[in-house]
């Protein structure tokens, strides 16, 4: 692989790191207007729109099987979605960020077999004992939505790829997109009343699915071609700084030195069992 090309992928997928926090900082800004589901609502609505554009679905000539994965993958992917954003409404976006990295790290120390990522687990659980230590920053409910997002990003890491086997391009996403949107839509009614009507709030959501949805996949897409997915997954252990700095940029928000800390111990746990795991398998 050239070094050019291995660059050029590392930048898109920063670029895609960014693009998704400064997305999840905006879309928190009008939770007073809009509240959590119908921002989330119009982030998987106005992604299934622009995807149209580019995605044509072929729906025909699939097994029971194919659905059942497809709707597995929408189930993890709009229920990420939903709780973390009931989650930053509760707690700042950097902690929040940091819970839900959990998820895809008990993905990599379930797939690891070295005694030496028992250091990478007791440093996620020091993090995770310092946030819980660290006083005012947190509720439980918010906390709990967070872990449920882990969750969620976890079985959507553990699916996508029997989900590219079964589906090409970028139907997987157009449909969970469409489908989140279909099941959101009577809650979002009943909750949002006339706003739906006034278009500065379909703007604003355009601009969060673009920049939460649609520029990320495209990017992170792009970049997987050439990139390796451990070079790919020690990036991507980055999303917890990348959210707190977005934060403190538009919202303002501040973390104590105990919640760098603790965010830091998760994020070096991260790359620890990612290039463990390397070393093992290249060894």
């Amino acid at each position: 692989m050239q070094p050019s090309v291995t660059r050029t992928a590392i930048v898109m997928t920063l670029a895609a790191i960014i693009s998704v926090q400064v997305g999840s900082s905006l879309a928190k800004d009008l939770f007073e207007i809009t509240g959590p589901v119908v921002m989330v609502w119009l982030r998987l609505t106005t992604a299934a729109i622009i995807l149209l554009g580019f995605v044509r679905p072929n729906l025909s000539g699939h097994s029971q099987r194919d659905w059942l994965v497809l709707g597995g993958y929408a189930l993890a992917l709009v229920g990420m979605n939903t709780a973390f954003y009931q989650a930053i409404e509760r707690i700042p976006i950097g902690l929040a960020v940091t819970f839900e990295f959990l998820g895809p790290l008990s993905v990599a120390l379930a797939k690891s077999r070295g005694v030496r990522d028992l250091l990478w687990v007791g440093l996620a659980g020091l993090g995770v004992a310092l946030l819980g230590w660290s006083p005012g920053s947190l509720s439980l409910t918010g906390v709990g939505f967070a872990l449920l997002a882990g969750l969620c990003w976890a079985g959507y890491i553990l699916i996508t790829p029997h989900v590219g086997r079964c589906w090409s391009g970028g139907q997987p996403v157009l449909v969970a997109n469409l489908a989140g949107s279909l099941v959101l839509l009577i809650p979002v009614l009943h909750i949002a009343g006339g706003i739906l009507a006034t278009p500065w709030v379909w703007v604003i959501g355009l601009a969060v699915g673009l920049l939460s949805s649609v520029i990320p996949y495209l990017l992170e897409l792009r970049a997987l071609r050439t990139l390796d997915q451990r070079i790919f997954s020690i990036l991507m252990s980055l999303e917890p700084a990348m959210a707190a700095l977005a934060a403190l940029i538009i919202l303002s928000e501040r973390l104590s030195p105990t919640d760098v800390i603790a965010m830091v111990c998760v994020m070096i746990a991260s790359i620890g069992i990612t290039w463990t795991s390397r070393s093992s398998y290249v060894g």
